[in-house]
């Protein structure tokens, strides 16, 4: 599944290049695959949107959310990207501010969920094969 196509839009790269406090704390902590070994792209682009943080692997969207976020215009954010396949987890900002270890940990368990999942789906080898 390759929900996400890359493309750079000028407002992603302005996002990229201006990250909030908040966002450069979630960063540091997901970057360079440290968590669980899943890499991550910050400000991606998924259709009309930029997701704050994106694991394409996992098919996962970790947005923060501030005071600018309504919960009417993230319920169709939301859906659209589910529509693609992508599970999405958002945080308030005071929560990763507060309790950046428990946020971090939340991703590392959605993570290893996925992981697991896509590991029971997967058909085993034949048997045999290649001997």
């Amino acid at each position: 599944m390759h929900p996400v196509r890359r493309q750079i839009s000028p407002h992603a790269s302005r996002l990229r290049r201006d990250m909030t406090d908040v966002e450069r704390a979630i960063w540091a902590a997901l970057r360079n695959r440290q968590l669980e070994g899943f890499k991550f792209r910050r400000q991606a682009t998924v259709g009309p949107f930029v997701v704050d943080f994106l694991c394409v692997e996992a098919a996962l969207v970790i947005e923060l959310d501030g005071g600018q976020h309504s919960e009417e215009a993230d319920r169709g954010r939301t859906e659209f990207l589910e529509g693609r396949g992508l599970s999405v987890m958002r945080f308030w900002n005071s929560d990763v501010v507060d309790n950046l270890d428990g946020v971090s940990e939340a991703i590392r368990m959605a993570l290893l969920q996925k992981r697991e999942k896509k590991t029971l789906t997967q058909p085993s080898p034949a048997s045999g094969r290649g001997l």
